[in-house]
């Protein structure tokens, strides 16, 4: 099943460049995404949603970044939520239904995470959430690269309680734009994937009923099935997202050498010429073995498979792979199409400033060498004292 028809693609293709360009919000896009009812692809449809898999929306997302890559990781970051409750929800654990009753209703979910010099990640926040006593809270902090930041309704974030008796507790919860105590900065003038609009988002008492309180768990690593929900989404969305662009850079590429021309070898196609054809073949051949890596994990998840204490050492890796092999990929399809993808104007050249953040997102290379050591060998003892 697909919700993206090519007439929508172009269409969205053909904004791209300007929205880069004037570093604005894809606005006409996410109405058009809206109305096509790719905001509710994986809201199961005895919720109301489009019923995708996982897989099947891998595949739509693959798409969407070779046609706008900040559309897609923008919008990836709402299928995230949506798809955490459906992950849940598989798992025999309606905590989080209504995020797909909200989502199928047209509500839009953004990821409030990340904390400027916080590497903790999920496992620790610097944000305080106050409770209130009676299971509600209020968040307090800042979060960065907030995607959606025009647009969302609903704000999934999490902060530490530092107060209650079972303190220390990290508490994910849900805050609503029209709630008060947010400030989203006009702050994102980045080197790419500007459409996105991931704004500085300020928590000065933001609130969330208790109802919208999804957890509160020991900081730290967790097996939650939240957790897990978090890590599968992100990893396998992103890896999606950054395997289509580097798709889209490859037919950039294979399109630009049969056009450019060689005096040289008399007037010949660069298509004919032996190192541009192995540089081709080369990005080909490395890209070939991503796709069913992110269809085959996220099968796994759609079907309950487990891996135990290698889920979150595959997941991690599965992101990691994607993402350096798609820089590779543009950077292939950059070297072989020229000096003209140099110019800002070039799409080759958007590509190649989008692909980078995938350097950022977490996890990053280190942490997924950290997290399948540990899964393969343990992790590293602790010394004690007098060693």
């Amino acid at each position: 099943m697909s919700l993206l028809t090519d007439d929508l693609l172009t269409r969205i293709r053909s904004r791209a460049a300007d929205y880069d360009r004037a570093n604005e919000f894809f606005t006409e896009d996410l109405q058009d995404l809206t109305a096509a009812g790719y905001l509710t692809a994986l809201v199961p449809t005895e919720f109301g949603g489009a019923g995708l898999t996982l897989e099947e929306l891998t595949r739509e997302q693959m798409r969407l970044a070779g046609a706008a890559p900040s559309t897609a990781l923008a919008v990836n970051m709402h299928h995230v939520w949506v798809g955490v409750a459906k992950t849940v929800h598989d798992r025999g654990d309606d905590s989080l239904d209504f995020v797909l009753t909200e989502a199928a209703a047209g509500e839009i979910f953004a990821f409030g995470v990340s904390e400027r010099g916080n590497d903790l990640v999920l496992f620790g926040s610097t944000t305080e959430a106050r409770p209130d006593g009676a299971g509600a809270y209020t968040f307090h902090g800042t979060k960065i690269f907030t995607s959606l930041s025009p647009a969302w309704t609903r704000l999934g974030t999490f902060g530490t309680d530092t107060v209650s008796e079972d303190a220390p507790r990290s508490v994910y919860g849900f805050i609503t734009r029209d709630g008060g105590g947010v400030e989203i900065k006009d702050d994102w003038d980045t080197l790419g994937m500007r459409a996105s609009q991931s704004c500085t988002t300020v928590l000065d008492g933001a609130p969330a009923a208790a109802d919208r309180i999804a957890r509160r768990l020991v900081p730290g690593p967790n097996a939650d099935p939240f957790i897990f929900g978090i890590f599968a989404n992100f990893e396998i969305l992103l890896a999606a997202v950054y395997t289509g662009i580097a798709q889209r850079a490859l037919d950039v590429a294979v399109e630009t050498v049969h056009r450019r021309t060689s005096l040289k070898n008399d007037g010949a196609p660069y298509a004919h010429d032996p190192d541009i054809r192995w540089r081709i073949a080369d990005a080909a051949i490395a890209l070939d073995g991503i796709g069913p890596q992110i269809a085959t994990l996220a099968s796994d998840v759609d079907n309950l498979v487990d891996h135990g204490a290698m889920w979150f050492a595959r997941l991690s890796a599965v992101k990691v792979r994607a993402t350096e092999t798609a820089k590779d990929v543009v950077e292939k399809a950059i070297r072989v199409s020229g000096g003209s993808s140099y110019f800002s104007r070039s799409e080759l050249s958007r590509l190649y400033r989008d692909v980078l953040a995938g350097l950022f997102h977490p996890s990053d290379d280190e942490s997924a060498h950290s997290t399948m050591a540990n899964a393969l060998l343990g992790p590293v003892p602790t010394p004690s004292a007098g060693d």
